[in-house]
């Protein structure tokens, strides 16, 4: 085979895996799918000032320490948002990216405390906008799923009891409730009162965790949130016994390879632990977290293990998981399941 040939090949392998997301499901922070041009343009729309005025120099600010220096970033762009049509607009910006990627089932986190009590917006113009955000996306694409309200938690404890106060007459639109932002400092016994209010309200619940802070965040999320999966737990490697433990009970991890690399949870895809999560039985997912600022959408994730070695039946196999791991109709995982398999035999995997 000559080079130019090779890389043909290669790059035909790559694209095909990176398509496993075909008929699959995906989580993200609908803040993180702000792209810089999007961002650049609300904040013309909406007279924001913001320290950078092209697309070049807004984009080399994507370059990460850590989590705290991402949030920085994520946090000053947030500010652009402002009516419910940009709400509107940036949901629908992800549905096309999602839709172009097969994804057929979104579970969307937000931030109503950033925008309700620190930027100053009606907590109803938020949510309107990104219910007719997914309203369209199901139209246009037929992709279903709901949003995740998410508390803050490096932000006021007041505040997420506000915003849980005026969550409450509009809880049967909202799917369930999430904590994330910076974890060290901030661990899941704070959020005790705020998850089993969210239980009553019929919520379901997850939580980062594991991601920057210690596996026992992970347990605490389980034992005293209630929480059906765990976002990113990618610590449950140091701790053998959680491990089997969440094996045993099915929990699933919503992993995000591009964001544990691009925020130096990792240093080397190559050395991403997902590989041996899933041969130890844990149920792991794909997932884009904030896709604007960590280098892909959910095909892009798919890519990354590819290129790692990750064959088209372990892919196939996340696929399916995110389908199961989801909070889907029993009807609609079975509808997903289906297509998955007809993908599956369509391409002889």
């Amino acid at each position: 085979m000559s080079s130019g040939n090779e890389e043909s090949w290669w790059t035909e392998q790559r694209n095909r895996r990176s398509q496993q997301c075909r008929n699959a499901t995906c989580t993200c922070h609908i803040e993180g799918t702000l792209e810089p041009d999007l961002a650049l343009a609300l904040a013309k729309r909406n007279r924001v000032a913001l320290r950078w005025t092209s697309i070049d120099e807004l984009k080399a600010q994507y370059e990460f320490e850590d989590l705290q220096s991402f949030l920085d970033l994520y946090y000053a762009l947030m500010k652009t948002l402002k009516t419910k049509d940009d709400f509107k607009d940036l949901m629908v910006a992800y549905l096309t990216r999602a839709n172009a990627d097969g994804v057929k089932h979104t579970e969307v986190f937000f931030d109503p405390q950033v925008h309700v009590c620190t930027n100053g917006l009606d907590f109803n113009t938020v949510l309107d906008g990104l219910l007719e955000g997914m309203a369209i996306g199901r139209e246009r694409f037929g992709i279903t799923g709901g949003l995740i309200l998410s508390i803050v938690r490096d932000m006021d404890i007041d505040s997420a009891n506000m915003i849980l106060d005026l969550a409450q007459p509009r809880k049967n639109e909202i799917l369930g409730i999430g904590l994330d932002s910076a974890e060290v400092g901030y661990p899941p016994d704070r959020f005790v009162d705020q998850f089993e209010r969210a239980r009553s309200f019929g919520w379901h619940c997850v939580a980062h965790a594991g991601e920057e802070g210690p596996a026992a965040y992970i347990r605490d999320a389980l034992d005293l949130l209630h929480a059906e999966r765990i976002d990113h737990g990618i610590h449950i490697q140091d701790d053998h016994e959680l491990l089997e433990r969440v094996v045993r009970d099915g929990v699933p991890l919503t992993c995000c390879p591009l964001s544990n690399l691009r925020l130096q949870v990792v240093h080397d895809m190559r050395k991403h632990p997902i590989p041996e999560f899933l041969h130890e039985g844990l149920m792991c997912t794909i997932n884009s977290d904030d896709p604007a600022y960590f280098g892909g959408y959910a095909a892009a994730n798919y890519a990354a293990l590819a290129d790692i070695g990750m064959s088209m039946e372990e892919l196939a196999a996340l696929a399916k998981n995110s389908v199961d791991a989801s909070f889907a109709s029993d009807s609609r995982k079975t509808q997903l399941t289906e297509e998955l398999l007809a993908w599956r035999a369509q391409h002889g995997i």
